[in-house]
């Protein structure tokens, strides 16, 4: 029973501030050859939820920070510095 209460506390959460957006800049990576950017339209998708998004899809798969850890540091220290 507990379990089932921590899981849908979040749901609860989401719903109370769908009408708000993140307000700070937000960086969005993702893999190029994962399922992420193949179902969704990543940046799309993050610009329902807040006013100030950029990213892009790094070349990966499954697990990106293994198999693109320079170009995740390059995008992060850009984002970063800017």
């Amino acid at each position: 029973m507990v379990n089932s209460i921590a899981a849908t506390i979040d749901l609860q959460h989401d719903e109370a501030n769908l009408d708000q957006k993140v307000a700070c800049p937000l960086l969005a990576l993702w893999s190029a050859q994962g399922v992420v950017g193949r179902r969704h339209d990543v940046l799309e998708t993050w610009h329902e939820r807040a006013t100030n998004v950029c990213g892009k899809a790094l070349p990966g798969g499954h697990f990106l920070p293994e198999e693109a850890p320079e170009e995740i540091y390059e995008a992060l220290h850009e984002f970063l510095v800017k």
